[in-house]
């Protein structure tokens, strides 16, 4: 994670070597915005992994080849929605209205969104398998396996697609946010790039650590608000990179510190649910 973080604010720098320091300054702002937002997503990988039954060794592969299929959407995205900016002004509050929705279900769609993914993870009953045949086995690193001589597809694939399936839903949420700090696709993209490789690497590191952070969701919504508001209100009020930089950081840390001296009560333990699946087999790929 460290290598990704130091990466990412290098390349700030080389913005501000190149392009001054009014660049350097929105980089950092799209770069903070996108890697606290990139939090959120790490909540919904823990439970399709969870609900999958898919081995922590497993997991790296999954993610990253979700990382990468997570860049080519976002670009696609990150494309469409500058151009839409560009050619229909009124476009920037339809923009602003998908961030306050996106601010509403982090703040109301907790639970109903923890259960929708839970019911979406039975591994043979899943939208995929009405495409593929699914098989609940899991051989090494293998997306496919061979079963009675037909090609079934393997946890790991179902885990990969429902990742790229949420990522996008994600994006919806972020992209908008990023490109209320600056509209130069350049930063944006670049910012999203380095949010999101580094995302692989958070994930070990803080998946146990954040169901501890009670009111991190809550903090997320404020920062989404703050980037709605200042999208509406572009045409009268410019609130500058810096500005946006000094208001996430302090929301992100009074989050934490709330979330550090009010601890999530103890849950009650979870009732016995479906067998899980097979164990994984140690088969070479």
């Amino acid at each position: 994670m460290a290598v990704w973080v130091g990466l990412g604010l290098a390349l700030g720098l080389w913005v501000w070597a190149a392009r001054g320091a009014t660049a350097a300054a929105e980089y950092y702002a799209a770069y903070v915005l996108e890697k606290s937002l990139s939090v959120d997503n790490i909540f919904v990988f823990i439970i399709i992994f969870s609900e999958l039954h898919i081995p922590a060794a497993r997991r790296k592969r999954v993610l990253w080849f979700g990382v990468l299929g997570a860049l080519v959407f976002r670009a696609i995205m990150i494309g469409a929605g500058v151009a839409l900016i560009q050619r229909f002004h009124w476009a920037i509050y339809l923009l602003a209205g998908l961030i306050l929705l996106a601010a509403g279900r982090l703040l109301f769609g907790a639970e109903q969104e923890r259960r929708v993914v839970e019911e979406a993870c039975n591994v043979c009953n899943t939208w995929i398998a009405r495409f593929v045949r699914v098989s609940p086995v899991i051989i090494g690193d293998r997306f496919w396996r061979r079963e009675n001589g037909r090609r079934v597809a393997t946890p790991l694939l179902v885990a990969l697609v429902m990742i790229e399936t949420t990522d996008i839903v994600f994006a919806l949420d972020s992209v908008p946010a990023v490109l209320a700090v600056t509209r130069d696709p350049m930063i944006v993209y670049t910012s999203n790039v380095m949010a999101m490789m580094g995302l692989r690497s958070i994930y070990f590191v803080l998946a146990d650590t954040l169901t501890h952070l009670r009111f991190l969701r809550q903090g997320l919504a404020i920062i989404l608000l703050f980037t709605a508001g200042k999208m509406l209100a572009s045409d009268w009020i410019q609130i500058s990179p810096l500005q946006s930089i000094l208001v996430i950081g302090v929301v992100l840390l009074a989050t934490v510190g709330a979330s550090v001296w009010a601890p999530s009560p103890a849950r009650p333990a979870k009732s016995a649910g479906p067998a899980p699946v097979p164990a994984t087999k140690s088969v070479a790929p």
